[in-house]
């Protein structure tokens, strides 16, 4: 069995940090270069614009803060692989100022050198595991971009792109405990779910396998299964490989 299924996944904490503050750089570094015409197109986001997503980026930067000043807890009380499953927290508006929220996110990142426990609003979770979560909401944000403006390849981290994509596949292996089948994501990612018969060796005879990107814009209702399957973006092989019904995650 995977060692996610065994015990919380851990992140290394400055590998973490590292990670989340290079997708925000790039992210930002994309919007600066938009002109006003570019940041009133639409998202794919409910028809939210570029402008509109890019403050949306500093409000889920500004909630790290939020999280660290409000006042100190004692237990974790939401396991990190069930962040994606919670309803949507809404976030605070901020104003469209991406380089002030970077700015403010590294000297709250200097003085915070520990994991303390803080309230994201959403549950306790220790401060590294709230900056994964960070780390997937940077993610879709850059590939978003990329899919709003024509011709912008906004780069992805692959630290943050690993991070993203091994917490939404344990939040698939919480919300479909089991071991018939056994979801590939190279190079990041192995869990077992589905409820059914567990192989213990060899093949297993329920195998789905698709790419980092593929997997995250899956789990975030990006991309239909239908699509992907029809798309060759994603192979599943066994009578329990469709994940049709499980995806997207928070649904």
């Amino acid at each position: 069995m995977p060692p996610a299924q065994k015990r919380p996944r851990k992140y290394d904490p400055l590998r973490t940090r590292t990670a989340v503050l290079a997708q925000l750089g790039a992210v930002r570094a994309a919007v600066e270069g938009l002109d006003p015409g570019q940041l009133a197109l639409p998202t794919r986001r409910d028809g939210m614009t570029v402008r509109e997503l890019a403050a949306q980026v500093a409000a889920c930067v500004v909630a790290v803060r939020q999280a660290v000043e409000r006042p100190a807890r004692f237990k974790q009380t939401l396991p990190l692989a069930e962040w994606p499953l919670r309803e949507a927290v809404a976030f605070t508006p901020v104003p469209f100022d991406l380089a002030g929220a970077e700015d403010d996110l590294r000297a709250l990142l200097g003085d915070h050198a520990g994991s303390p426990l803080v309230d994201t609003g959403a549950g306790v979770l220790p401060l590294n595991e709230f900056l994964v979560t960070r780390a997937v909401e940077l993610v879709l944000a850059a590939d978003d971009l990329s899919d709003a403006v024509p011709g912008l390849d906004v780069p992805l981290d692959r630290h943050a792109l690993a991070a993203a994509t091994r917490l939404l596949a344990d939040a698939l292996a919480v919300k479909a405990p089991g071991g018939s089948t056994e979801v590939r994501v190279p190079p990041y990612a192995v869990v077992q779910c589905v409820e059914g018969l567990r192989h213990t060796r060899g093949t297993p005879p329920n195998v789905v396998e698709t790419g980092p990107l593929t997997w995250v814009r899956l789990a975030t209702g990006r991309l239909s299964w239908a699509d992907a399957v029809e798309r060759a973006e994603v192979s599943a092989s066994g009578e329990r490989a469709d994940l049709s019904g499980l995806l997207p995650l928070g649904r």
